[in-house]
């Protein structure tokens, strides 16, 4: 395993980081299993993990407090808030009222007394920005919330943060966590650069675009019990000009990989973290047996060459399926 300074922080993080998404009805149910899971990770290096409220509404923070008891201090740990939690129109957004409500929540179903990383899992158009940073500042202040982050913000919306924390001496966000792969390669055009010219590090969500880049949807059939069967409205394989176009990608990847010794998920994981900004990959398996294949695959420095035909294969700065953008 290697590890990364986290943006402008004193944090190192693991080059392969824990999404724990998969942790609950969304994926696993089996809070045995999803132990296992952090057990396998720590094993492994991993210092990084990952979750958010809306994962499971609170099951995954849950399962992970449990798995992490005992062992809190050996992880930075990640955890988000802003998305809708219930039908309700007071439990979602970023206004201070439910950013302080959701820190408490979340800190109680992690059994912990402190959050590492807090992020904005999505823009809220419905409160200022002024607003949502002054009870991250708050939460930095109480000692609950150690660093800041955002996700999936655009390049204006980062630039905005980072101004409006500068101006008030807040605590600037160290993170920001986009979709990023082969597949899906928007955020080279704005995103990357404005996180490098911030002192903001990168941490990547979809690496292997939603499982296309570990080669199981290539026979055109997707198989029980994958995410593309249980949530078939995140996926593009009901528009099968995208989906041709992906399997004719993926065969490219796949021989690519052949001729240079390389598994896809080698390339898959090799690409996003080829560059410094980027922080760490978040992995997101479902099962301890897709675990150690990610973990096995770790992270290798892809060769030029290599870099180079990936390239002509998906040419920079382009989502194949525009949806890939998060």
């Amino acid at each position: 395993m290697r590890y990364r300074r986290l943006g402008h922080s004193g944090l190192e993080v693991s080059t392969i980081g824990l999404g724990t998404m998969m942790f609950g009805r969304w994926g696993n149910p089996d809070p045995v299993e999803c132990a296992r899971m952090v057990d396998m990770a720590l094993d492994g290096g991993v210092t990084l993990i990952d979750t958010a409220d809306i994962y499971d509404f609170g099951t995954s923070e849950e399962f992970l407090g449990e798995a992490l008891a005992g062992r809190r201090d050996r992880v930075v740990l990640a955890t988000k808030v802003g998305n809708a939690m219930s039908d309700d129109p007071l439990e979602r957004g970023l206004s201070r009222r439910w950013i302080i409500a959701s820190c408490e929540a979340s800190l109680r179903r992690l059994r912990t007394d402190h959050i590492d990383l807090y992020q904005m899992h999505r823009p809220d158009p419905d409160t200022p920005f002024e607003e949502t940073l002054a009870a991250f500042d708050e939460l930095v202040t109480a000692g609950k919330v150690r660093q800041i982050g955002t996700s999936t913000f655009s390049p204006e919306q980062i630039t905005s943060v980072v101004d409006l924390c500068l101006s008030r001496a807040w605590l600037a966000p160290t993170s920001e966590q986009p979709p990023y792969s082969i597949l899906a390669r928007g955020i080279e055009n704005q995103v990357l650069p404005t996180c490098r010219e911030n002192e903001i590090g990168v941490l990547v969500w979809a690496p292997l675009n939603g499982g296309w880049l570990t080669g199981k949807y290539q026979s055109g059939q997707v198989e029980p019990g994958s995410r593309a069967v249980r949530e078939p409205e995140h996926f593009d394989h009901r528009n099968e000009e995208i989906a041709a176009t992906k399997r004719s990608m993926v065969d490219q990847l796949i021989a690519l990989g052949t001729d240079s010794g390389l598994t896809l998920v080698h390339l898959a994981l090799g690409f996003v973290l080829r560059d410094r900004v980027v922080s760490s990959a978040l992995i997101g398996p479902r099962t301890p047996a897709q675990l150690t294949e990610l973990l096995a695959a770790g992270h290798l420095d892809l060769p030029a060459d290599v870099l180079s035909r990936i390239d002509e294969i998906v040419e920079p700065g382009r989502n194949v399926n525009p949806s890939d953008a998060g």
